[in-house]
């Protein structure tokens, strides 16, 4: 299953005739037009930005959204453009009767009302005479082929962040192996620095304590020493999270959720990596691989 991005783009259109007196379709033509974009969010944010025309049909285009997208900030937005075929549009003769039907009905309770001039009754009569569309159906049409549009450009997406998360596990894969063996080795001079110290200490002490229990103290303090430098721990959860990042990576499907938990884990490792750090060669491990991480959860947060 693949991996999908929650970053996307798409739009469509879709002209539909326009019928005039005498069923003449060159009046004109109707032109619905469908974009939707989509960003990173926790949860499925839906906008509709819909013309008075199409805001009827808002219901259906949430369904549509609902059963094909998971998570994302959604926007869609649709409208319907009308072009006529002539300039100006004739009325019929039954319009304009019935136009001046009505305006002497409202000029008798209104006697100071103003006539109809030539435009009011060109656009008054074109609009009487021109077929009411129903956009449902093919508003519907556009959206699915848009909607399918908008999953295979977040699948697009999805492919090139989930290839980049791969790469920078390979690279933390190889951090994690250099700082291994600087672990022992670590662990093995702190202690030996340590009781070098002590033995000092206690040389300058002339003697307050025997030389056993002072050096079974000194042992005592350096292994305490040690295993609060010791980051074996750490690089042992860190590669089980590195591991299941690449399994969820691979297998696809809604795994963002559980990557952006896996990255703050990853995060917290390479803190403690650092914070227990005694050498320079690992506080740069450290600082290297948290840069990787935020490279990481930047990418995170797109996946749906």
């Amino acid at each position: 299953m693949p991996v999908y991005s929650m970053t996307g783009y798409a739009s469509g259109q879709h002209s539909l005739a326009q019928a005039a007196p005498g069923n003449d379709l060159r009046a004109g033509q109707a032109r619905v037009g469908l974009e939707i974009r989509s960003v990173n969010s926790r949860f499925l944010d839906l906008t509709f930005k819909l013309s008075e025309d199409l805001r009827q049909h808002e219901p259906a285009l949430r369904e549509l959204l609902q059963s094909r997208l998971k998570r994302g900030k959604v926007e869609l937005r649709a409208g319907v453009e009308t072009t006529a075929g002539d300039t100006v549009r004739e009325p019929s003769a039954r319009v304009l009767q019935r136009l001046s039907a009505v305006q002497d009905m409202v000029r008798s309770w209104l006697p100071d009302a103003r006539a109809l001039s030539v435009a009011d009754a060109l656009r008054l009569g074109a609009a009487e005479d021109t077929q009411v569309l129903d956009f449902g159906e093919p508003l519907l049409a556009l959206a699915r082929k848009t909607v399918d549009d908008l999953v295979a450009a977040r699948e697009r997406e999805g492919a090139r962040l989930a290839e980049m998360l791969l790469g920078h596990l390979r690279q933390l894969r190889e951090l994690a192996k250099q700082a291994a063996p600087l672990v022992p080795q670590l662990v093995e001079q702190q202690r030996a620095r340590f009781l070098e110290r002590w033995n000092e200490a206690m040389g300058l002490a002339e003697g307050t304590a025997t030389p056993e229990a002072a050096q079974d103290r000194a042992l005592t303090e350096a292994t305490a020493f040690a295993i609060r430098i010791d980051v074996a721990e750490e690089l042992t959860r860190l590669a089980a999270h590195l591991d299941e990042i690449e399994r969820l990576v691979k297998k696809g499907g809604e795994a963002g959720k559980r990557l952006d938990f896996l990255i703050q884990e990853l995060h917290r490792e390479a803190n403690t990596l650092g914070s227990k750090s005694a050498a320079l060669e690992l506080t740069r491990i450290s600082v290297d691989m948290k840069v990787l991480v935020e490279q990481m959860r930047e990418q995170v947060q797109n996946i749906e």
